[in-house]
This record gives structure tokens, sequence and C-alpha cells, in this order.
């Protein structure tokens, strides 16, 4: 059986707080206290035990009902031995975990207050009052202070594993955007060479092969990058990007039509609109029945504008994972992402930048 609940934060100190339980037998000793005296002082001492110990296993507000036994077992045998002041100084003591600290504050008042009322009328020695209200107020005072303390410490560590749970939300969606990126890309490209060469493998041998090479270079690239995803890296940047994009639209059958300039975007920067690329050109390879993309990077109004637009059956309004984490990542970064489905699809994400402006335009390529 067990006196106390199990709590690392205990410990020991709760059998170390029963050495003041020896204030209660000073004056009985000095007096020479008969038999019956000395009985009367086993049966309270048992009380306060079973009490005592009760207390730490009961809620705080609940513990208030065992606070005031005490208390009430300090002020009934004050009249005849003046050490059982030591129960108010346990009482005052368990007052400040019972509750917010006004709360324990104004029920130290309280009962210190009866105390002192007490102590007046039945016109107590000088050292009950000292064991009486001035212990019980310091002692209080400091385990309010540290009650305090440990309420602040409890919402420190809640909130840490709230962090810490954000965090691993935050990268399990990572890590899916990132492979739903990776893998829709890439699985649509092994796919359209895939059906290529089986087409071309009965006239055109030779082509047929070149594209199962290119099947096997672009899975292994494939794995390369799945591995970087989930370790939070990206490979290659915009620029080849935007070349990747322009040769699946080309397998695809659909006429590619890339401008872009050189921007002065941050890494972050540059891998968003990197994912972006990926994403709207697997759409358009999946689901636009396109015949023309065009693909535009350039600097508007102080901000960075690309552009995606073809001239497909457009798309519902309603946006599915690869397009919601590409808003929410355009987001994260202070841009905004607009998207029309009016005789095609149009993407428009705009992202700010801070650095020089930027000069002409590379040129203009198709495919």
């Amino acid at each position: 059986m067990r006196l106390l609940p199990p709590n690392n934060e205990l410990g020991w100190t709760p059998y170390v707080w029963l050495v003041y339980l020896g204030f209660f037998f000073v004056q009985p000793i000095v007096a020479g206290a008969n038999w019956k005296e000395w009985l009367a002082m086993g049966l309270v001492t048992g009380v306060f035990l079973v009490l005592y110990f009760i207390s730490y296993w009961l809620p705080p507000r609940r513990r208030l009902w065992v606070i005031a036994a005490i208390a009430l077992l300090g002020l009934g045998f004050a009249p005849f031995n003046q050490g059982s002041a030591v129960f108010v100084i346990y009482a005052a003591s368990g007052l400040a975990y019972a509750g917010e600290t006004a709360f324990a504050a104004k029920a130290m008042a309280a009962l210190l207050s009866i105390v002192a009322l007490e102590a007046w009328l039945l016109h107590l020695p000088p050292w009950f009052w000292v064991f009486g209200i001035v212990l019980p107020l310091a002692i209080g005072a400091v385990n309010i202070h540290f009650a305090q303390r440990d309420q602040a410490n409890r919402q420190l560590r809640m909130a840490r594993d709230e962090i810490e749970h954000l965090a691993r939300m935050a990268e399990r969606e990572r890590i899916a955007r990132d492979l739903h990126d990776v893998l829709g890309h890439t699985l649509s490209v092994v796919i359209l060479k895939s059906e290529l060469a089986s087409k071309l493998i009965g006239h055109d041998p030779e082509r047929a092969e070149q594209e199962i090479r290119e099947v096997e270079q672009i899975s292994r690239e494939a794995l390369a990058e799945v591995r970087k995803a989930i370790g939070g890296y990206r490979a290659g940047g915009l620029e080849d990007e935007l070349a990747r994009a322009a040769s699946t639209l080309k397998t695809a059958g659909v006429q590619a039509e890339c401008e872009s300039a050189p921007l002065p975007l941050s890494p972050p920067q540059e891998t968003v609109l990197a994912l972006a690329v990926r994403e709207a050109v697997t759409n358009v390879v999946r689901h636009a029945r396109a015949t023309r993309c065009r693909l535009k990077l350039e600097q508007v109004a102080g901000a960075c504008l690309l552009e995606i637009q073809d001239d497909g059956r457009g798309g519902s309004q309603v946006e599915g994972n690869g397009l919601r984490g590409m808003r929410e990542r355009v987001e994260a970064l202070g841009g905004t992402l607009q998207r029309e489905t009016a005789g095609g699809t149009r993407l428009a994400i705009m992202l700010p930048l801070t650095a020089a402006k930027i000069t002409a335009p590379k040129g203009t390529s198709a495919a």
C-alpha cells in the first residue's frame, strides 16, 4: 500500500515535512502529561497522518476539505496544547496548492485571521502566535511562490509538447507534399515515355530504346529526389525545372513556350516556384488535354510573376492536394496564387522581391 501517489516531483519530501509534527509533543513532555492526554494526542496524530497522506491523492479543490479538517485539529486543541499550532502550518502549506494564487492567498488570510481571533480571545501565549500565525504565513507564502513556479513550468512543458506535436505534423505534411510533387510528376513522365516506347517499338525500335533508357534515367533521378525530399533538401533549380517541363510537355505532344528572366530569388522562393512548375506541368499532361502550354517568369512591379497557361479543357474549381500544397507554400512566403479555368487553365504566382532589379529577359524559346 502506497502512502503517496506515484509522482517523481514529490519524491521523499512529504516525509521530511513531518518533522514539524514534533512541536505537537513539546508541551506534553514539558508539562508531564498523563496517559489520557497522551492517548488523546496519539489519536489526534493518527487522524492527522491519515488526512495528511490522503491530501496528496486528491485533486486541488477536493483537497480543501482535508485542509479544513487539519486546520480544525489545530484550532480545536489550541486551548489544551498550544503545539497544535503546527497543524495550522500544514493547513497553510496545503492551501498554496489547493487552487489559483488569488484563491490560495484569500483562503490563507481567512485561516490566519481565525487563528489570530482565537489566540486573542483565549489569551494564548506569544509563542503560539509565532507558530500559529508567523510561521504559517511565511511557509504558506513560500509555497504559493513554488506553486506558481510549478504551474509556470507545467505550462512551459505543455507549450513545448504542443510545439513538438505541431513540428511533427508540419514535417509529415511537408514530406507528404514533397513526395506528391516528386512522384506525381515523375510517374506521369514515366507513363508517357513508356506508352510512347510501346507505340514506337514496332516501327522505330531505336527511338523506343531511347525512350526506355530515358525512363530508366528518370526513375533513378526520382529515387534520388525522394531521398532528398525526405531529408528536406532539393536538387536543381528553377531553370532546370523549366527545361525539364519543356521536355515533359514535348513528350506528351504539347507545344511548350518558355520565357524566363533572371530574377534575384532566394533559395526558398526558387524551390517553391520550381515545385509549382512541376505540379502545374504534371496537371497539364494528366488532365488538360492541351495542345499548347506557355510558361513565363518575369518581374512585375517589384515582384516575381510566374505564369503557366494552357489551352486545354480547364478544370474544376475544387483544389486538389497538389494545388493546395502549392498555395500553402506560396502564401508561406508572402505571395499569392490565382487560378483561372475559363478557356484552359491559367496559374499566376506572385512572390515579393527584395533584391536589386533585374536586367532584360534571356529570350523566348519554343518546343
